[in-house]
């Protein structure tokens, strides 16, 4: 099922509030104004210092004080209306779905690279990934390396899957990790592991899908969407027990609850390139009626969907470029597929029959 907010508003100035109309139609959609609660109330107290100093210093200067998030960023789950919706599409849907079970980056995998954006620049993401699949994946993969690569897939499919870490800047008791840096710049704070990762491929709301092609690469979201505007931002973030709520803010969970990203890929392919120039091109999002884009077909959708032990009340933020401040709306990942054919007609197979595998 696609997960979808409707919602209304702009897109403001990173540091500020995170907007609520980008492109994804996802944002806060907050109900009214009620007293913060204690979990929100903890995480304010946190970044008072660090709002105060942005105010100050505007965006100039590296210290730990600009770097972000700030208050503005965070969002009381409870306070976002419930906001999930369906396209409504016409004609024969496909409403299958496929677990692809790869793991939750046990083996460590970590790397700054991004072979797709920054092919053979180490460090070129400058941010910090998590990999589930190819376990080979660096700033030096090609189709020819990651196909001779092991995996953590259980069925044996090769892709590789990646998103930038989460890291924990502030705890709810006052601890401040802002002093532990990652190996790039404004990158800070103890990274944390999902504790449960589901790499899922849906259908499409109007029609079947067909077979998406070998080395077929796409990436989702917009690392600097905080200074390119909200075209190509796609946040959505949640928490659990609240799935029906999305918001484009970082989100305060209750006890109990934990934090969930997730992260939609575009799954209407031009049934020619693998990729393109700008990685996005060659393969696009449905319509808003579910429908793909005419001289497009639909392909399988992925979709991430990450879960985080994040400490209830403490200060987190995706790792990100350091001009982005840690923005919310900054949130995005990348994949390159390499099932085999056999295994990609199972989960057309699967997905067009309606079961869930």
């Amino acid at each position: 099922m696609r997960i979808t907010a409707i919602l209304t508003g702009a897109l403001l100035t990173v540091g500020s509030a995170v907007g609520v109309g980008v492109a994804s139609g996802l944002g806060s959609a907050e109900a009214a104004a009620a007293p913060d609660s204690p979990q929100l109330a903890s995480v304010k107290a946190l970044l008072a210092d660090q709002d105060t100093q942005f105010a100050r210093g505007g965006n100039r200067g590296r210290g730990n004080n600009r770097i972000g998030p700030f208050q503005r960023d965070f969002v009381d789950i409870q306070q976002v209306r419930p906001n999930q919706a369906q396209p409504n599409g016409q004609g024969e849907a496909s409403t299958g779905t496929f677990l692809d079970e790869c793991g939750k980056n046990e083996n460590g995998h970590h790397n700054s690279d991004n072979f797709i954006v920054t092919p053979g620049e180490d460090h070129g993401a400058l941010h910090v990934h998590d990999y589930v699949g190819n376990t080979t994946t660096t700033a030096r993969s090609t189709n020819r390396s990651l196909s001779r690569g092991d995996t953590t897939c259980a069925n044996g499919d090769q892709s590789t899957f990646f998103w930038p870490v989460i890291r924990i800047q502030r705890e709810a008791n006052g601890q401040d990790n802002r002093q532990d840096q990652g190996p790039d710049e404004g990158n800070v704070g103890r990274l944390i592991e999902p504790n449960e990762v589901k790499v899922l491929f849906k259908g499409n709301a109007t029609s079947q899908v067909r077979e998406a092609p070998t080395f077929l690469r796409s990436i989702t979201g917009d690392a600097k969407a905080g200074t390119n505007g909200p075209d190509n931002a796609r946040p959505s973030w949640t928490c659990t027990g609240f799935e029906d709520r999305l918001t484009s803010k970082y989100p305060v969970c209750p006890n109990g609850s934990q934090v969930k990203r997730i992260l939609d890929f575009p799954s209407c392919w031009n049934g020619r390139s693998t990729d393109s120039a700008d990685h996005r091109s060659h393969l696009v999002f449905p319509k808003a009626n579910g429908s793909c884009p005419r001289g497009f077909r639909a392909v399988p959708q992925l979709e991430y969907q990450l879960t985080y032990p994040v400490p209830t009340g403490s200060v987190f933020a995706v790792d990100g470029f350091s001009e982005q401040q840690h923005n919310p709306i900054t949130d995005h990942a990348d994949w390159e597929n390499l099932m085999s054919r056999a295994l990609m007609q199972q989960v057309v197979n699967c997905i067009n029959s309606g079961k869930n595998c």
